[in-house]
């Protein structure tokens, strides 16, 4: 299951500072250093040339699935002996082809498909794609009908739920237009215009005196040139959005341009069995028969359907295998421009910290849902769960990519690669060349906090952290607002933030903050000072239950009357001696980070500047969660011993059901153990192709040359996901919803022709 966003660890290049200012808890706390707590947000977090790379064979590229570019290379973790490793070349697409619509790859697909789409196809394909919160979408009739994945949609689907339905469970579709329900905090973005304004930006992030200062200058023209192109265009009050978009690392900078839907109603859903059919076993794998498919309507001020021609039409006949076909939505991010040096890091020190802190927090979160999965509201707590076993299940696959010496020989290549190019022009030699081993020593810098990265992985994320410790964020800022003379309007953002804290059941914040603190045993070890001052000699489960027990920020009407009373003390509420444990070690750590993020981020920005000037367009850029075009062909791959099929059908949905008796994950509703008699078990269900994706490419499209809709794109398989930092079409697929199987499913089991009616043609009963 692709995802939009994906956890990090903390704190990360890019990252953002949580509530607390740095250096700013000496005030209150003389043993505590200060620090920033970070919680982790993910940027809008798991697809532009005119011609192939230099030195590449057209004929070799992306049409062929069994090739990869200049050699026959082999699968990651084939076995490979030692002393071949220093032989590995780079394959000519290991960067991916996430193309983007600033340069579109007319002459690759020319010379790779003999097809060479023209500026009208371009502008189709880009308008009828759609970014919506953490996923991608389209438009797919002219009555404002969008499509995106179940697992998209899911958190709208229980916010529709009324009293006594449980409609993740059981689905949900509208019996006509007048049915639909309308849902909340829901926007559509759809590219209509791209605005380049690299030289803009780089002219005054150049000027700046140091890397922080010129990283200061990135963010806030970027924010000032989005704000004043969208006046430009009417602004919000005219549905206008833009995003400056950093490619390359800063090579380039776009701004994009948005018309914003944001009033929408649920169409249709699946249950989650069908949604979600296999459940985690069967999560990033093919062969697959998932019916991850969910439809929304946008609407108008006037209460009426959005119209536009702006649309996919639906193709009947889907595609074949080997029919080239496209993936066309916004890819969250990846990393393929890292150097070695980071992709070590990663392997090494941050994602194993990482992995641990998912498991610990699946393990909280499981055992407090045990028992309690028909209690209202629980769906909520059961989403976050799915959301982060998917997270668990990707990082694995990340981190043993990384593990595997034919993966990080095949990276080590293609930077050696990219370093004999600069080396043959002596101006870039001197300008770039020593970035590598600048970068490197900062990667060596952050390993010396190995065990704060363990304790603190995800730290301050307001889904994962127990309720009192966000709230004593929140206090801890609002006194030392009042201690250092802020304004009332500030003090009552501090406020506000200790107000918009999640309540949540007291058996659930013991679960998140027992975690917390076993994080810190593990860690650092009870002897450590900070240790100590947070446990107060008491073992992780029972100082949770006792900061619950004593704290006045456990509840949030009684945290907000105690801190505009005055009666918040830092000396005696328990929740602030534990912040100052933890901040003994995180204030110096995050004191670390905050120093090194600004200068990787700026050698980032030089070396993806570097690669530009020696690619330019040929080479795509690692993905933002902007609109990409992807290009791939339908085809089946060797896996298990044996040959995973281009496509799968409705026979084997049944298949495992009934091979897996008494299994949750594959557990069929009653309505499909007994569909209409004319629901035909041959009709294409899934079906992958060697289109390059990435989490964020959840709901997006998939269409043949003529833009027919095919599918909807809604994982990639195992051998995927080291795709955030290699591409590899060897093996690696993206894994589709086939068109004919939706249709299928409307119309023979779940009685909703009407919305097949409107996909085959465009009209509204």
């Amino acid at each position: 299951m692709l995802t939009g966003s994906t956890l990090h660890a903390s704190p990360t290049r890019g990252g953002s500072s949580g509530p607390l200012r740095v250096g700013t808890l000496a005030l209150l706390l003389a043993a505590c250093a200060g620090g920033t707590p970070v919680a982790t947000p993910v940027p809008r977090p798991p697809t532009d040339m005119d011609a192939p790379p230099a030195g590449a064979e057209a004929a070799n590229l992306a049409g062929d699935p069994s090739s990869a570019g200049d050699e026959a290379l082999a699968p990651a973790g084939a076995p490979t002996i030692a002393s071949s490793f220093d032989t590995v070349r780079a394959g000519a697409f290991d960067n991916g082809k996430m193309w983007t619509f600033d340069a579109p790859p007319t002459a690759y697909l020319e010379a790779t498909y003999a097809f060479s789409p023209d500026a009208d196809w371009y502008e189709r394909a880009r308008l009828g794609a759609l970014r919506i919160p953490n996923c991608s979408a389209s438009l797919v009739s002219p009555n404002g009908l969008v499509m995106t994945n179940h697992h998209c949609a899911r958190d709208f689907v229980t916010q529709v739920s009324r009293e006594g339905e449980n409609l993740l469970d059981d689905g949900f579709f509208a019996a006509s237009p007048q049915e639909e329900r309308t849902v909340t905090d829901f926007e559509a973005d759809q590219l209509i215009e791209i605005v380049d304004v690299s030289a803009e930006i780089r002219s005054a992030v150049d000027a700046a005196a140091d890397a922080e200062a010129r990283s200061e200058v990135r963010d806030s023209l970027s924010e000032a040139v989005a704000d004043r192109i969208a006046g430009e265009r009417g602004g919000e009050e005219a549905g206008i959005a833009v995003e400056v978009v950093s490619l390359y690392n800063g090579g380039l900078y776009s701004a994009y341009v948005f018309r914003r839907y944001s009033q929408a109603k649920l169409v249709m859903a699946p249950e989650l069995q069908l949604g979600y059919f296999g459940g985690d076993p069967d999560n990033f794998t093919y062969p697959r028969y998932s019916l991850d498919f969910a439809f929304f309507r946008l609407y108008g001020d006037d209460g009426q359907p959005v119209g536009t021609d702006d649309h996919f039409r639906w193709s009947t006949s889907g595609a074949a295998t080997d029919d080239l076909v496209f993936i066309i939505g916004n890819p969250g991010s990846t990393s393929r421009l890292q150097t070695v040096a980071e992709l070590e890091y990663r392997r090494d020190v941050e994602m194993p910290a990482l992995l641990a802190f998912l498991a610990s927090r699946i393990e909280a979160i499981q055992g407090y849902v045990m028992g309690r999965e028909d209690e209202p509201g629980i769906d909520e707590v059961r989403n976050s769960v799915f959301g982060l076993l998917n997270s668990q299940k990707a990082f694995r696959g990340m981190l043993e990519g990384l593990q595997d010496p034919y993966v990080m020989a095949r990276r080590t290549a293609a930077e050696r690669s990219f370093r004999q190019s600069l080396e043959g022009d002596s101006v870039l030699a001197a300008a770039y060349l020593p970035l590598f081993a600048e970068m490197a020593e900062l990667q060596a810098q952050k390993a010396t906090m190995a065990a704060e990265i363990n304790a603190f992985a995800v730290f301050g994320s307001p889904d994962y952290e127990a309720s009192p410790i966000l709230r004593a964020f929140a206090a801890f800022q609002y006194l030392i607002g009042q201690q250092s003379g802020a304004t009332q309007e500030e003090l009552d953002g501090y406020a506000e933030q200790l107000r918009e804290v999640p309540n949540r059941p007291a058996e659930l914040d013991e679960a998140l903050l027992r975690a917390r603190y076993d994080d810190v045993v593990e860690a650092f070890g009870e002897d450590d000072a900070g240790v100590r001052m947070i446990l107060q000699g008491r073992s992780p489960g029972e100082a949770a239950a006792a900061l619950l027990f004593t704290s006045a920020l456990a509840d949030s009407a009684a945290a907000e009357e105690a801190l505009l009373a005055g009666a918040l003390n830092p000396a005696t509420e328990p929740a602030f001696a534990v912040l100052q444990g933890f901040f003994a070690r995180f204030g110096p750590f995050q004191g670390l980070m905050a120093s090194v993020a600004p200068e990787e981020e700026e050698i980032a920005a030089r070396l993806g500047r570097a690669r530009f000037e020696v690619d330019g367009t040929r080479v795509p850029p690692d993905a933002t969660f902007s609109l990409r075009l992807a290009d791939g062909v339908v085809s089946g791959y060797p896996y298990n011993g044996t040959l995973a099929p281009a496509h799968t059908t409705f026979h084997g949905l049944y298949d495992r059901h009934y091979s897996n008796p008494g299994s949750d994950e594959w557990a069929l509703p009653e309505r499909w153990r007994s569909p209409s008699a004319d629901f035909d078990l041959a009709t294409p269900l899934n079906f992958v192709s060697t289109a390059d994706i990435i989490g964020g490419n959840s709901g997006s499209p998939v269409v043949n040359r003529d833009l027919e809709i095919v599918g909807l794109v809604f994982d990639g398989n195992i051998q995927s996901l080291p795709g955030d930092y290699i591409y590899m079409p060897e093996l690696n697929r993206s894994v589709a919803v086939d068109a004919r199987g939706i249709l299928e499913a409307l119309r023979d089991v779940y009685g909703a022709g009407w919305i097949a009616e409107e996909l085959t043609t465009g009209r509204l009963p």
